[in-house]
């Protein structure tokens, strides 16, 4: 009989692999444990004992003490930490003292939703009480929306469920509203960017209604680990806000492995296939029966690795016993694989970022990553999977030969010095805030003199009046009234900042066309022309025509091997500046621009080697984009030795360096801010470097890459310095250098102008 490794001796011969480019080991920790509260009621305490539970973390006794002296509060403690207590304990306490008090939960998804609710369920069961809970979203039957609005004490929901199903018909949720004591947001780190501002203005509609019903409530929510967790709860909420980091749950030794898969194309610098090295990892613990997760970038990816994991692993009942996990599959089936994971029926799972947020799957052994997840916040949730209460675990993360893998990979201190990253909102985006502004007013009149939360009241009148002018608003004495029949939330989307979006249909099935989604019209002319491969939620899906005029996107799936870049051709228009400094023979500026922008051609890029394999034309109008934007001008004698066209492919390869390095740093996407050199710029006739949020209004992406940009440029410096390619790549500078071309020693030299690094 073949005797079977324990993961202690697959970690030791992982350590010797010569593609480990960094190991961070996290000792073990003992839990931090205190007595329950004197004054919580003794059917909790028995209900918790029975459960195995007869103490509690210090996180949790002070987020319950917090909240008892009615304070809002914000918890951030990693991964399976036992948050949920933060807010259950609380919650239910109320309950006791008060059988009409009422609660709203908020979580980003349904699955998350349904997992809490189940949590919840049990917990009451233990007790006997008469509390019910319920969760209302889009799949909630009619019937049962009625039973929600008058007996639930606990409405489990999200927040645009809130925003278009809940508030815009207040009057048929007056227990809920008379009575509501406290709102829970579960995740407050998804709630950033354009997302997050809408949400802040979905909490400041939702306060305003509170007022009106005569309830003042208390917040309660819970964060991964990001830089600004008070600020970020405190700008979304317009209150003060308590921070409770006093983790006290109890940690095993973790391992964490950058993996770096060996270079196969010299000259470009890429690299063997992300998705095979993973394969190769996770197989090698898959056949010792170590319980594994394996989180890829899609859905189409998930569905690769899962094929590929099966076929290598030749014993049939370790092969039926890997699981895919995603959205797609049907709720019952997801519950199904996370029932499985919890009792180790399920040895493997391979998961998109469905399994990254508070789910309980219980505690697997090993994480391997499929590339870096895009912020530092979710690779901590997705490490966070692994690793028992007092076992050992690992977590590899394997890169790709993308820009931001190869950048975290050159910088692991940033990734383990604490959490560099902070969640921005800009809840007074004037685009966002009108929207919210129309949606209050339908919700209840405006008053003279009414400010709409932490929004002065004089900034609010502006907004009234702009919107009577606009006959949006009926203004009659001394108050203002929506003026339509239908409700204006029902047009408002919380993941855009544009007023008018292109609709994306699905017409893969010739029976049943649906809507999979929607885009602001700017990102539309790059992302949803003719014969764009556009991925929603990981699957591929081929435009094969967007009407413009109607703003509607017809595509079908399709599986292929490549992803199309559209070429767009901007002019920028400085339109004030407000800020600015200067750097040696360069000026930094941040202020308000006009973007104007026009499609013109797209390509066709390998997914492996980033090869381009075909083109085409885009035949769109001119678009014009009024934003925020972070402004570099270099002093013309710089390029002096360099004809216009090297000048571009030099500003070309900073821009790509960039707007991937200043996207770590900000928190964001990389689409979310947009990059664009100009040899000779209409505003100062100098070479310039644009960096502008891509929203209309900005939502304060620029600002804060000016705020931080020494920092930027000095990390964008070292990442191109230490990228091993000779003249510059598709992992540095974005383009392939060469002998006669040197734009890495160029984007260099720049980037080492913007710094006080001018020696390296």
């Amino acid at each position: 009989m073949i005797r079977k490794k324990v993961l202690s001796e697959l970690i030791g011969e992982l350590k010797q692999d010569p593609q480990i480019e960094h190991w961070h080991e996290i000792p073990e920790m003992e839990a931090k444990s205190t007595s329950f509260p004197e004054n919580l009621d003794p059917k909790i305490i028995k209900a918790l004992q029975h459960r195995g539970i007869n103490s509690l973390y210090t996180h949790q006794r002070s987020a319950y003490e917090a909240v008892k002296r009615k304070e809002n509060v914000v918890a951030v403690t990693p991964t399976a930490s036992g948050k949920t207590l933060c807010y259950n304990l609380p919650v239910i306490d109320k309950f006791f003292q008060n059988s009409n008090a009422r609660a709203l939960y908020l979580f980003p998804t349904k699955a998350l939703a349904q997992d809490q609710k189940t949590e919840l369920n049990d917990l009451v069961d233990e007790m006997e009480a008469d509390l019910k809970s319920y969760t209302y979203d889009g799949d909630t039957p009619a019937n049962i929306r009625q039973v929600v609005r008058k007996a639930g004490h606990i409405v489990i929901t999200n927040p645009d469920m809130l925003h278009s199903a809940i508030l815009p018909h207040h009057t048929k949720w007056i227990s809920l509203f008379e009575n509501l004591e406290t709102v829970v947001i579960d995740e407050l780190h998804t709630y950033r960017g354009v997302f997050g501002s809408h949400v802040a203005n979905v909490i400041r509609r939702l306060k305003r209604l509170c007022n009106y019903y005569g309830s003042n409530p208390a917040f309660i929510c819970t964060s991964a680990t990001i830089q600004n967790p008070k600020e970020l709860a405190e700008d979304l909420l317009g209150e003060k806000v308590t921070l409770i980091d006093n983790n006290g749950a109890p940690r095993g030794k973790k391992h964490i492995a950058f993996y770096n898969p060996p270079i196969v194309h010299q000259q470009l610098n890429i690299r063997k296939s992300a998705t095979k090295v993973v394969n190769e990892l996770a197989s090698r613990f898959l056949r010792e029966k170590i319980q594994t997760i394996v989180f890829a970038r899609s859905r189409v990816r998930v569905e690769i690795i899962l094929s590929h994991l099966q076929e290598l692993i030749k014993d049939e009942y370790i092969k039926r016993s890997i699981r895919g996990y995603r959205g797609g599959y049907l709720p019952n089936q997801r519950r199904d694989i996370e029932r499985s994971l919890r009792n180790g029926e399920t040895i493997g799972v391979v998961s998109t970022n469905a399994l990254e947020l508070g789910v309980d799957i219980g505690q697997l052994q090993v994480c391997v990553m499929s590339g870096y997840p895009g912020s530092i916040a979710s690779s901590w949730q997705q490490a966070g999977r692994a690793g028992r209460r007092q076992d050992e675990s690992l977590v590899i993360m394997v890169a790709s030969s993308t820009p931001l893998d190869q950048y975290v990979f050159s910088h692991p201190e940033f990734f383990f010095s604490g959490s560099p990253e902070s969640a921005r909102i800009n809840k007074d985006n004037l685009i966002i805030l009108s929207d919210h502004i129309k949606c209050a007013a339908y919700e209840l009149p405006f008053r003279k003199g009414e400010s709409f939360d932490d929004l002065g009241a004089e900034e609010v009148e502006e907004l009234l009046d702009y919107l009577t002018e606009m006959r949006v608003l009926h203004q009659r004495a001394e108050k203002w009234y929506w003026m339509n029949d239908a409700f204006p939330a029902h047009n408002i989307s919380l993941r855009s900042a544009a007023q008018e979006n292109v609709v994306i249909i699905d017409q893969s099935d010739v029976a049943s066309h649906k809507v999979i989604g929607e885009m602001n019209t700017f990102s539309a002319l790059t992302l949803l022309h003719d014969e764009a491969i556009y991925l929603h939620e990981g699957i591929q899906h081929q435009v094969e025509y967007l009407d413009w005029d109607e703003k509607k996107a017809f595509v079908r799936k399709v599986d292929v091997d490549y992803f199309t870049d559209a070429n767009l051709a901007v002019k920028l228009t400085v339109l004030e500046i407000d800020k600015e400094k200067e750097v040696k023979d360069a000026v930094i500026q941040y202020g308000d621009v006009m973007v104007t922008a026009m499609a013109t051609i797209f390509k066709k890029i390998k997914l492996d080697s980033f090869e381009n394999i075909g083109s085409g034309p885009i035949h769109l109008p001119e678009q014009e984009l009024h934003t925020n934007g972070m402004m570099i001008e270099f002093a013309d004698h710089m390029f002096q030795e360099l004809g216009e066209d090297e000048v571009e492919q030099v500003l070309l390869g900073l821009a790509h360096t960039l707007q991937h390095v200043a996207s770590v740093h900000v928190m964001c996407d990389k689409q979310d801010i947009h990059a664009v050199p100009e040899v000779k710029s209409v505003h100062a006739e100098l070479p310039t470097l644009y960096l502008y949020d891509k929203y209309p209004g900005g939502i304060g992406l620029a600002e804060r890459i000016y705020a931080q940009s020494s920092i930027v440029m000095e990390k964008a410096l070292h990442f191109v310095w230490n990228c091993p390619c000779e003249g510059g790549c598709p992992s540095c500078t974005g383009i392939p250098g060469s002998e006669d071309r040197k734009e890495k020693a160029w984007v260099l030299k720049l980037l080492s102008y913007l710094t006080e690094e001018e020696n390296l």
